[in-house]
Formats: structure tokens, sequence, C-alpha cells
């Protein structure tokens, strides 16, 4: 997949990583970016088509891909989050709020956009997702568990879409410095920086990103002889 003069479609486009997509997108010669969000009138980036499109609404995404029929990349960014772990008293309704976007949304995207990659040669689908994919201590506990499914969705999407020779790329990353992390005092990765390794690794013909030293690491962890993904100061 190559950028230089592609046509794409960037869900959450507004802001955070998507508005970093759309830019670095622009930079490296992107014919077109279609720049989705739930309110157009908050996309503010000069040299993008501002495009309406909530994930979770069957009727928008049907109208988002007959306007952007031309695309040949999708970058399914749109993702949302909410603190708390699985026995909070509201949990599954944080849990299903959670899912509809940043699962469903994702399969939805997904399944409007296949036929029109499909269409036009292929192309390529970059789902954002995260080191929380394969860790989940219960902090974030419906955003990591919403990932490992799309982290899922992702893998049998890859499988699915051979076929039509479209090239499927997981992006996983820790803490990014957005609004999504604004509340949380940790270490955090510049958006730019994670946008860029996302796309060298798609024009590398990459399966997936590890976008920064600690995603790396915690994938190393899951071979480990107690995974990174159970608790490390367990006493039995």
């Amino acid at each position: 997949m190559k950028i230089e003069n592609s046509v794409v479609l960037v869900t959450g486009a507004n802001r955070g990583i998507g508005l970093a997509f759309a830019r670095e997108l622009l930079a490296r010669g992107a014919r077109k970016v279609y720049a989705a969000a739930r309110d157009p009138a908050t996309v503010t980036l000069q040299g993008v088509q501002a495009l309406q499109l909530d994930v979770t609404q069957p009727d928008q995404l049907a109208a988002a891909a007959q306007v952007a029929a031309d695309v040949n990349l999708v970058i399914n960014n749109a993702g949302i989050a909410q603190p708390g772990g699985f026995l909070a008293q509201d949990s599954e309704a944080v849990a299903r709020r959670i899912f509809e976007t940043n699962f469903f949304g994702v399969l939805g995207v997904s399944k409007a956009f296949a036929p029109v990659l499909k269409a036009n040669g292929g192309g390529a689908l970059l789902n954002v997702l995260s080191v929380a994919s394969w860790v989940n201590g219960g902090e974030l506990a419906a955003y990591s568990a919403s990932k490992s499914a799309a982290w899922s969705l992702t893998n049998a999407l890859r499988h699915e879409l051979a076929g039509q020779k479209t090239q499927v790329l997981g992006l996983h990353m820790a803490y990014v410095d957005t609004d999504l992390t604004r509340g949380f005092e940790v270490e955090k990765s510049s958006a730019e920086v994670i946008v860029q390794r996302a796309l060298d690794g798609l024009e590398a013909g990459a399966d997936e990103v590890l976008a920064d030293v600690l995603t790396q690491q915690i994938r190393h962890g899951l071979t480990a002889p107690r995974p990174i993904y159970l608790p490390q100061d367990y006493q039995r």
C-alpha cells in the first residue's frame, strides 16, 4: 500500500490520533482524505473533505460508503474509553456503550467499505488497536475488552479479505498524548510519532505495527513463564 496518490477515509479524524493521521496522509501526498466525524463541523484541518459518520449508525455507514466510493485505504480510528472495572455498578452499560464504537463500529465500517476496497483494487484496512488488546488490569476494563475483541476481528478480517488482496494492518500502542488520555499521569507517546510508524509499516507491507517500546515489551511478555496478562505480584 502506497500513501502517495491514495484516497483515504479516517474515522474519528477531528482530533487526536485521527487528526494526526489526516495531517500525515496529506504530508505524504494522499490525493484525497475523507475526515470522518460525528459532527463534521469539528473537522477544521485544511485540505481534507469532512464527512459525517457516527460509526454506530448503519444508515450513516451506508451513506459514507456511497460518498467515499473512491477510497483505497480505510483507517478505523474512532474509539472511546471510560475508566472503571467490571465490578462497578454501571459496568454492563459502560461495556455496551464502548463495544458499540470500539468493536461494532470497526465491524460496521469494515463491512461497509470492504466492497469499495475490492472495487478499487484491494487497497488496505488499518485498525487502530492498543496494547490493551493483550492486558487488562481492570482500570479500563471495558475498553481493554473491546480492544481485545477488535484485535480478534482484525485477525479474522485479514483472512476474509485476503482473497480480494486487501492488506489488513493492526496498530498497537500504549498511552498516546491525546484528549482520551488527558487524565492519566503516565508516560505518553506523541500521536505524530505513532502515526508515522503506522504508515511506515503499512507501506512496508506489515500485518502489525508495535509502535512503542512498552507495546513491544508487553507483546514479548505474552510468552513469558508467567505471561504478562496475569498479575505479576500474585502470591498463591
